[in-house]
């Protein structure tokens, strides 16, 4: 389809932006208007779906066809949305706990299909909406309104979750990154098959600073590991830093110790089949490793949608019933 010019205003609907103050839903707003806006489509060829939460009021707040619809069903609908129109393009925006409690077994199965459609995935570890109940994604231990001394379940990380579901793109971003958010966003939409960006973004009322270890201005960059395919996993305040395959196991190492040069860093790949490197860069976390934001995994193959309309283009060849005579006197039938 023809690119059009078009300005991130656009795309801002006229209602007012209830999130609170602070809230990291403002900036991944901001980004998802500049992605559109980067990809060029007319304002009709977008669909943003959602579920029930803080995130999900995203349909409000765009300047395109959306749709509000219940509690963990977002995947269901936006399934639908693009089966029955693959031209259109599709963004599913859902919450830790919209998607991966209630919605889990729509979300590991939407995955699965390869479905082309994004999934923006906003993870704040918490039940924002209801007032500061535990999530799916919260950490084992976490004082919550429904753990008062502590959660005793672990967490579920999204991007093994995805990767064990057979996702073909995985990737992860931060609300205080709108840069990276953005391209990340654009790259996803451009990619054919179910994407799903995981956004780390903060509740400042139910679990403000959540992810502090990742946003200390002082510290950031020794633990945010930005990734790029093709190229080396490098990082920290003075690059000195990088990422090793010791083994079966990744490894932290600085460049100059120990006789490491940068040509012993890892090389991001990607596009790899192989998704136990993708896997194990997903699950880096502090304070053995950086945590890994970029895209891990995006591994092209036919999608849901193009395998459904090549069937039913053979079917429909191979069949004797062309027409609704062909069907009406087809089988069995009687002269009354």
């Amino acid at each position: 389809m023809e690119q059009i010019k078009i300005s991130p205003k656009e795309f801002k609907s006229d209602q007012e932006v209830r999130w609170c103050a602070g809230c990291g839903d403002h900036a991944i707003l901001t980004a998802v208007h500049k992605s559109m806006a980067e990809l060029g489509l007319p304002k009709e060829k977008y669909v943003v779906v959602s579920g029930i939460g803080c995130s999900s009021r995203f349909p409000y707040y765009m300047n395109t066809y959306a749709m509000h619809s219940i509690h963990g069903r977002a995947a269901a609908i936006s399934s639908g949305v693009k089966v029955a129109n693959p031209d259109l393009d599709v963004w599913m925006v859902t919450g830790d706990g919209d998607c991966m409690a209630i919605g889990g077994n729509h979300f590991i199965h939407l995955v699965r299909r390869n479905i082309d459609l994004n999934v923006l995935l906003l993870n704040n570890q918490i039940y924002g909406l209801t007032k500061g109940q535990y999530s799916p994604t919260s950490f084992e231990g976490q004082i919550t309104k429904t753990s008062p001394h502590g959660t005793i379940e672990p967490p579920f990380h999204p991007g093994e979750l995805v990767i064990g579901a057979q996702g073909r793109f995985f990737a992860r971003s931060i609300d205080t990154n709108v840069k990276l958010t953005t391209k990340i966003f654009t790259d996803s939409a451009r990619f054919k098959g179910t994407s799903v960006v995981e956004v780390l973004q903060n509740c400042v009322i139910y679990n403000d600073k959540a992810h502090k270890v990742l946003t200390d201005k002082a510290h950031k960059e020794d633990r945010q590991l930005i990734i790029e395919h093709g190229k080396p996993m490098i990082f920290g305040k003075e690059r000195n830093k990088g990422i090793v395959l010791d083994g079966l196991k990744l490894k932290t190492v600085t460049i100059g110790e120990d006789g490491i040069t940068e040509k012993d860093i890892l090389v991001h790949d990607a596009h790899s089949e192989n998704p136990i490197l993708h896997l194990m860069i997903a699950k880096m976390s502090q304070p053995e490793f950086p945590v890994a934001f970029g895209i891990i995994r995006a591994v092209k193959t036919d999608t849901y949608e193009n395998k459904l309309m090549k069937q039913i283009e053979l079917v429909k060849e191979s069949s004797s019933i062309k027409s609704m005579k062909d069907l009406l006197y087809s089988g069995n039938t009687w002269q009354v």
